[in-house]
């Protein structure tokens, strides 16, 4: 188990550098091994928490071998050895002061300001299965000063490039706390004039001032240790890192003893502008306490209410009107009576003339109301929810007595997305996705982006590292003028006038040049798979060649003759990077290591993570951009490309497994309590999303939500929305009504999660449902709740719950010692991991001042920066990505997303509902993510599929809704039962829509006569039906166009699709048959904007199995149309009543497989003759063992003129 170092500050690190490596087997280029005393990972001048123990020392060893193209390794080794055999020179390193530590008079006294380069965004960090973990550092340089220009130890005054003038105490800290650099005149300049920081615009404290060096108070206190002295509870006095950059003197001052000095109230008035009371001196005058002209008493206006902030709701639900909810529900009762006296009705009146065909029909009519009846009973109590940003803003983003400087205190969010196969995905659609993350409107120190190439592909690599150049252009760009949507194809892209609502008269001039840089970077991107071959091709060339000379020479070296040189071997074809070395995930030619499945883990820090204070960009000419970015903050959020280590003989687990390898990776990295995971085409739409899911995790009873899901909607579908895609009546019917639940079940992307609850925690608060239909609630506090008063909170210091219980598979609470040993056998090896746990559910919890919130965080204690990232955390990371770390863990059974099931997604929402977590809802004004949707019939097939055939899969497990614990309930049981059965529909739809032909074939009907009560009980039906489709239209905002076409396209999927799925499930139940399927293909992003170009693949007709039930039975019932108007019409007695009642239900089959009829014939009606051929096959062969069954009166004699079997 890993260990990290805390050292204290002026320390000594003694760094032993080899300058001769002894022929090491298994080096590679450029490698060098760092070693650090008493653990792996590398030592790390910032505190980061952990479970570990501390040492004083460190030993960093280097082992320079061969260099490869000018690049260098750094790795971290596990072991301990050290090779004896070479010399070593030592030196020493100080490692400079922290917050969270201060610096020794005598240490202090000797050190020099260096400034130092951070090479982690720089550094490709590799590991896995008996490797050491290596860091490959791209870009390095030797100068001295290019190392302090990266340092950005210049003064940032506008025009002035002098060095940066840095105090003499405290470790070399620049004269404000805030961090802008700035030179000796220009600080004297600002001191004589306004005496306010340039940076952070407040006045320099007196302590930044070198020529005093007295002993006042206000030099002793700074304003973070002003904050400090308010009450904090435990777990803040735990996780905050606001400390004080200075250190009291101990020398005999007014202090005395280095303690620190009181608080000074009047100097926190004059700073922050703050206030204690009503009347003070200092009230602020944006209209209370102005003087006489108030209309309150004595002259003032009414009295301030001081809990307005605190007690206004950032989210608002409302239900649907009942004037539309109370007719809905009344119609649902009605159609529900009325089936129970049809269906009694059919039971009770057979027909003797085609019994087969009377129960066949029953038992179908009779699943279908079953079926109806699932469907409909969760959509009782539809809810609408909306959020006020601008509460939000209030409450964590302004001034108060915790953060007088208004820094954010919303908690942090990392956002996954994933991508597989960049033939498939197209890296540019990726970058598109990226670049809307980081162009979000969230603080920026608080975001982070995680990118998961479970491929391990050089070229999604390279697209990435472009998209973070082509980032500091445009990220800037979107904050300096606000434009919507913020993914650089889908703006560029609209056909509407981009002038609306813009007003600075260069938004023209940089939107062109903005506009030509991302043609650029188009160009580039689609190029690198061309420009990634011809460079593999030329190093390998290149490779051949040394191979072969090598050779030669050891053969004339070894005597043999000129003639009977041997050939030289065939040489593996590597995939190379651009700095002339071998990329360490999969080639283009398979090799052992470097395969689909079968190579090292890889992350690299595309971004580094950005400061806490803002940095405010320039003209282009001074900070050599684009564009005009004076006044913008010119930040980026943290970048990092992950690629999960894959080894033969391990189980990935797909989608899944590549999760929760991010979730490792960034509980590590950045440890945002708070997870967004999106699939690579679908991009950030609404800049302000993820702040509207915040709205509802912060809120009052925001602790017991899991996940804040979005729904989904696409672009790029044809106008008539042939096959559904946008599938509104998923989103906008039943999402809708199972928030007003338990809430909605997740989808697997355009979602918020909750850290924690994906740790597989209970929530603080659950209900437990008893009795008959659940009528009887049993609440259940999981935590220990205390009242929220003060007396309560420093009794209960010590005794403070950091987490909500572990239970076991029984809902059996485990207490804090069993809990706290379970945390590594549940979570895995690292400590590092297992200690960041904490720290994420205190980061995730609601404020003290929340009502209802019974262990809040105080506010402003996120108000702080995060730490920064060093070697060693991404040396852990590594290890917690690599193919073993899951072994014997409960990773995919009970903690992250589960494994198991195609539709993962599903299963992963339903295990947190059974927990007692709720979900939410949220449907924004403007759609909050969008992405594509395959347009395509086959590839529209095959989605469908791979969905049915993971409820199947639910079906037949243990997370099917029969058997959901007491924490979920009953409507949401049956809301999710109704997940793993709806494709057991398709065989009751297959036989339903086969009869109409057979009826018609044989002239018999499913009743012996069409009496009044049948029509009359048909209307009835039918009725409701329409009625109940017009009221979900009116309270869901969707068209009756959209509603028809997911009918259509249902009957389509259960004719097509679900019978495969069903067939799929029960060989993988029964037989053990594995389940694979292929990725679904994202459509590219193209320069045509032609409408045919555009919707090219909506025409295209590709041959699959798929096609033929749906085919084959278009075409029987359109023969048996044919046959039966034929027959009846040249009938001596016609019976018309059967030959309507049949036209009528072979009519409807028809009209819903329209769609679907459509699509085989394509753009120019060419249909492949595999389908042809098939379906005449299987309707030929259904018509002769139809007439062989039931042949014509009197034609039995006739056919094979009387031959007989002997």
């Amino acid at each position: 188990m890993s260990r990290r170092l805390s050292l204290p500050a002026g320390s000594p690190v003694t760094v032993t550098v080899s300058p001769v490596a002894g022929g090491k087997s298994g080096s590679s280029p450029g490698e060098a091994v760092l070693k650090r005393g008493g653990g792996g990972g590398l030592t790390s001048p910032a505190p980061r928490h952990s479970l570990g123990g501390s040492s004083s020392t460190a030993t960093l060893q280097v082992s320079p071998v061969r260099r490869s193209g000018g690049s260098r390794y750094l790795g971290a080794s596990r072991d301990g050895a050290v090779d004896n055999s070479a010399e070593f020179v030592h030196y020493t390193v100080h490692i400079p002061p922290t917050p969270e530590r201060t610096t020794s008079a005598a240490v202090e006294e000797e050190a020099e300001v260096r400034p130092q380069r951070s090479y982690i965004s720089g550094t490709i960090f590799t590991g896995g299965l008996n490797q050491a973990t290596r860091g490959h550092v791209l870009n390095t340089s030797g100068s001295g000063a290019a190392v302090a220009a990266s340092g950005n130890m210049t003064c940032k005054m506008r025009g002035c490039d002098m060095p940066a003038f840095l105090t003499s105490g405290g470790g070399g800290q620049p004269p404000c706390d805030c961090g802008f650099m700035i030179c000796q005149e220009c600080y004297m300049d600002c001191v004589a004039g306004a005496e306010n920081c340039p940076g952070c615009k407040e006045p320099y404290s007196a302590g930044g001032d070198t020529d005093d060096d007295g002993c006042d108070d206000d030099e002793a206190v700074s304003s973070s240790e002003e904050r400090d002295q308010l009450p904090l509870t435990s777990m803040a006095k735990r996780f905050s890192l606001v400390h004080s950059m200075k250190v009291p003197s101990s020398n005999g001052c007014a202090g005395g003893g280095g303690k620190p000095a009181e608080f000074d109230h009047a100097r926190w008035l004059f700073e922050t502008k703050g206030t204690y009371g009503y009347g003070n001196a200092l009230w602020p005058k944006d209209g209370h306490g102005g003087g006489g002209g108030g209309t309150g008493f004595a002259g003032f206006e009414d009295l301030p209410n001081f809990s307005a902030r605190c007690r206004r709701p950032l989210t608002r639900k409302t239900s649907v009107s009942q004037a539309i909810l109370s007719p809905y529900r009344l119609l649902i009762a009605i159609r529900l009576v009325a089936l129970g006296f049809f269906l009694t009705w059919r039971i009770r009146h057979p027909n003797p003339e085609a019994v087969w065909l009377w129960a066949l029909s029953v038992m179908c009519e009779v699943w279908f109301a079953f079926s109806w009846l699932l469907d409909s009973l969760p959509k009782l109590c539809p809810v609408q929810r909306a959020a006020d940003l601008d509460v939000l803003a209030e409450r964590f983003e302004m001034p108060t007595a915790r953060n007088p400087k208004g820094r954010s205190d919303l908690p942090g969010i990392d956002v996954f997305v994933s991508t597989a196969d960049p033939e498939k995905e197209p890296p540019l659609v990726t970058a598109n996705t990226i670049l809307s993350i980081l162009a979000a409107d969230y603080p920026v120190d608080k975001l982070a982006c995680y990118l998961s190439d479970d491929g391990g592909a050089l070229l999604t690599f390279e697209a990435l590292a472009e998209t973070a150049s082509f980032a500091r252009t445009w990220v800037p760009f979107c904050r300096k003028h606000g434009v919507e949507p913020r993914s650089p194809e889908a703006y560029f892209g609209q056909k509407r006038d981009f002038l609306k609502n813009k007003v600075r008269v260069d938004f023209v001039r940089e939107r062109r040049k903005v506009k030509r840089e991302y043609d650029e970077f188009k160009v580039r991107v689609n190029y690198l798979p061309e420009a990634i071959r011809r460079r593999s091709d030329a190093y390998n060339a290149g490779e051949e060649l040394r191979a072969r000379r090598r050779q030669q020479e050891e053969a004339m070296a070894a005597g043999a003759l000129p003639g009977a040189l041997p050939e030289a071997a065939t040489a593996v074809k590597a995939t190379w990077m651009s700095d002339g070395s071998h990329w360490p995930g999969t080639w283009h030619t398979a090799a052992p290591d470097h395969s689909r499945g079968d190579h090292a883990g890889i992350i690299q820090a595309m971004l580094a993570p950005p400061t806490s204070e803002q940095v405010m960009g320039g003209e282009p000419v001074e900070s050599g951009g684009l564009i005009d970015t004076t006044g913008v903050d010119i930040r980026l959020p943290m970048l990092v490309y992950v690629s999960r280590e894959k080894r033969p003989g391990y189980d990935h687990n797909k989608k899944a497994g590549a999760m929760n390898a991010l979730v490792r990776t960034s509980a590590i990295m950045s440890n945002g309590p708070f997870i967004v995971n999106l699939d690579c085409d679908h991009y950030v739409h609404n800049s302000a999303a993820l702040r509207e899911g915040m709205c509802f995790m912060l809120d009052r009873g925001g602790d017991r939500i899991c996940y804040v899901q979005f729904p989904q909607r696409f672009e790029g579908i044809d106008p008539n929305d042939r096959y559904a895609n946008h599938n509104l009546v998923f989103f906008d019917v039943a999402m809708r009504a199972m928030d007003g639940l338990q809430g909605p079940m997740y989808v697997g992307t355009g979602c918020v999660f909750r850290r924690t609850a994906l740790y597989g925690f209970s929530p603080p608060r659950a209900t437990e449902h008893h009795g008959w239909l659940g009528r009887k609630k049993i609440k259940l506090f999981l935590r220990k709740p205390t009242m929220g008063k003060k007396t309560d909170r420093e009794n209960n210091n010590d005794k403070e719950m950091m987490l909500p219980p572990i239970e076991d598979d029984g809902f059996q609470q485990l207490d804090d010692i069993e809990s706290s040993a379970l945390l590594p056998r549940r979570f895995g090896s690292s400590a590092t991991f297992v200690a960041s746990i904490p720290v994420a559910e205190y980061q995730g919890r609601l404020l003290q001042d929340t009502p209802g919130a019974h262990q809040g965080r105080p506010a402003g204690a996120l108000a702080v920066p995060r730490e920064p990232l060093d070697a060693a955390t991404v040396a852990e990371a590594i290890s917690v990505i690599s193919c073993f770390y899951e072994d014997k863990t409960e990773w995919g059974q009970r903690i992250g997303w589960i494994y198991g099931s195609v539709t993962e997604d599903v299963v992963t929402g339903y295990r947190m509902h059974n927990r007692g977590w709720r979900s939410v809802y949220c449907v924004t004004r403007r759609d909050a993510f969008r992405g594509t949707a395959p347009i395509n019939l086959t590839d529209r097939l095959h989605q469908v599929l791979r969905w049915a055939t993971g409820s199947v899969e639910i079906f037949f497990s243990r997370n099917n809704a029969l058997f959901a614990s007491r924490r979920m309930k009953l409507l949401q049981r049956v809301a999710y039962f109704n997940v793993g059965m709806y494709p057991f529909t398709s065989v009751f739809l297959l036989v339903y829509c086969v009869l109409p032909a057979v009826s018609l074939f044989s002239g018999k009907f499913i009743v012996q006569s069409l009496n009044v009560t049948f029509l009359a009980f048909l209307l009835i039906i039918t009725i409701t039906l329409c009625l109940l489709a017009l009221l979900e239209i009116k309270w869901s905002g969707i068209t009756l166009h959209e509603w028809w076409r997911n009918e259509q396209f249902w009957v389509i999927g259960g004719t097509s699709a679900h019978p495969a799925a069903v067939l799929q499930g029960l060989l993988k139940v029964v037989a053990g048959v594995d389940i694979s399927f292929t990725l679904t293909s994202k459509p590219g992003t193209g320069d045509n904007d032609s409408d045919e170009d555009a919707f090219a693949e909506l025409y295209e007709v590709r041959w699959s199995f798929l096609m033929v039930p749906p085919v084959t039975i278009m075409m029987v019932n359109a023969v048996a149309l044919a046959v039966a108007s034929a027959r009846t019409l040249y009938s001596e007695f016609p019976q018309w009543s059967k030959l309507l009642g049949g036209a009528f239900f072979s009519l409807w089959v028809l009209c819903h497989l329209y769609p679907f009829a459509k699509g085989l014939l394509g753009r120019r009606g060419r249909v492949p003759t595999i389908v042809f051929v098939w379906s005449g096959l299987i309707s030929m062969t259904v018509s002769l063992l139809w007439v062989y069954i039931s042949p014509p009166a009197g034609a039995r004699e006739r056919i094979g003129g009387g031959f007989s079997f002997p």
